[in-house]
């Protein structure tokens, strides 16, 4: 492949000979930004065109008053931004997962309706007036909380992502699905409101000798992990909202665990119990299920922290060039369960040379950062990766790094470098790059 020649920097501006005259016969108002001159270029093409020199029929008639959608919908024409499964991937829905359309998506929070779901045993319906949270084991004091006890204790709002670990699982062989949403989809970024954990468990009284606590879900998998009484006294929240309104029955309605940074298997969802203990109960989904299989045969346990990630978003499989040659803005996501992303690199010509992005919008610590890179393609084939690095100072390693620390054998914490593959004719294609 050619080397690409790649400025990284925003287009010029129009310059003094682009009269102001101009710029409104060509129906553009600039707000004060500068305008590219492919910007210029397309607008031109537009003068003339008579679905803005003609009256449309939605200036002629009025449309729906309030209440007509009390709770409020996309538009239909956005009714292709959807979660999306794969069909093959379980034997029953029950059991599965649905995935987030990363593609679809800008800024840094996700919408409720689109966050990935992962369930074990089907989605739990759950009157909150019947729900309980029970904390027993090793406490002073077992207690029963009903949800109108919970809401009485401090809250607080945290932005916070949430990664299954299997996410990118299924390319640890080599590139297999096409689209990030398949191969990233099990990631999303929301505001929790909630009561941090440790105010729960002083109510309780923790024993001096308490180093574990194992949340259970109310769900028909009664899902069940360890998490250290260091984690649980740190940042989880006991969660009861989401970007400001109640969970979704799919994230756990009425109560989820919050476990930032860690894998999202330990959210555990329609909270039920807390127990405190001395020592991990080694269940089901921390031994015979998310642990990592190395070459030796000998398998990583309680690998709970989801390393620095990235990946492109657009340009993507499911999100191809469409207008052509000239200004392209290539955008995407990076998380980390260190805390927060302080630099991403892309590169179009498959990681010789690279280009800091521009991260925009908030930078919160756990949470997903948005970054862009602004270029001028030139028609010619790219090579497009992402790799991020962490305020811990940890970079996202590629695959085949990967693959010599931990060999092939793995399903989880797949953290390597993404590539996706634009052609010249706009298409992409996942691919790998040795």
């Amino acid at each position: 492949m050619t080397d690409i020649d790649v400025s990284g920097q925003p287009s010029k501006g129009s310059g003094p000979n682009v009269s102001r005259r101009a710029l409104l016969k060509a129906g553009l108002a600039t707000g004060g930004a500068a305008v590219s001159a492919g910007a210029l270029i397309g607008a031109a093409k537009a003068e003339g065109d008579p679905l803005i020199t003609e009256i449309q029929d939605w200036n002629r008639y009025l449309g729906d008053g309030v209440q007509a959608n009390p709770y409020g919908t996309p538009s239909p024409f956005e009714s292709h931004v959807v979660r999306r499964d794969v069909e093959w991937l379980t034997a029953s829905t029950e059991s599965s997962v649905s995935f987030t359309p990363l593609h679809e998506l800008d800024g840094i929070i996700t919408p409720n309706g689109l966050c990935f779901e992962r369930h074990h045993g089907g989605i739990a319906e759950i009157n909150p007036a019947d729900h309980r949270l029970m904390i027993n084991g090793l406490v002073d004091t077992p207690l029963v909380f009903t949800m109108e006890d919970l809401k009485r204790f401090p809250r607080e709002n945290r932005v916070y992502f949430l990664e299954c670990a299997a996410n990118s699982g299924m390319e640890w062989r080599g590139a297999q699905l096409n689209g990030c949403q398949y191969t990233h989809g099990m990631v999303h970024c929301v505001v929790y409101t909630g009561v941090p954990l440790k105010y729960l468990l002083e109510e309780a009284g923790v024993k001096t000798n308490a180093k574990w606590v194992m949340p259970e879900g109310a769900d028909a998998s009664a899902m069940t992990r360890s998490i250290p009484l260091e984690k649980a006294l740190d940042d989880c929240l006991v969660a009861f909202k989401m970007n400001g309104e109640a969970l979704r029955p799919e994230q756990g309605y009425p109560l989820r665990l919050v476990v930032p940074g860690w894998e999202g298997n330990m959210w555990i969802k329609w909270l039920r119990r807390l127990e405190v203990g001395d020592q991990p109960w080694q269940q089901r989904e921390e031994t015979a299920k998310y642990t990592d299989l190395l070459t030796s045969g000998k398998a990583r346990r309680f690998t709970w922290v989801m390393d620095v990630k990235s990946v492109v978003t657009n340009p993507s499989p499911q999100a191809p060039v469409t207008h052509g040659k000239g200004p392209l803005v290539i955008s995407g996501v990076a998380w980390s369960g260190n805390g927060k992303i302080t630099r991403v690199d892309v590169t179009t010509d498959g990681g010789r040379n690279w280009k800091t992005a521009r991260i925009d919008g908030p930078s919160l610590p756990k949470a997903m950062h948005r970054f862009y890179l602004d270029i001028d393609w030139d028609g010619s084939d790219l090579l497009i990766q992402s790799r991020a690095m962490d305020e811990d100072g940890f970079f996202q390693p590629t695959k085949d790094e990967l693959r010599i620390a931990r060999g092939e054998n793995s399903i989880y914490h797949n953290n390597g470098i993404q590539t996706w593959h634009v052609k010249t004719d706009g298409t992409v294609e996942n691919v790998e790059v040795a």
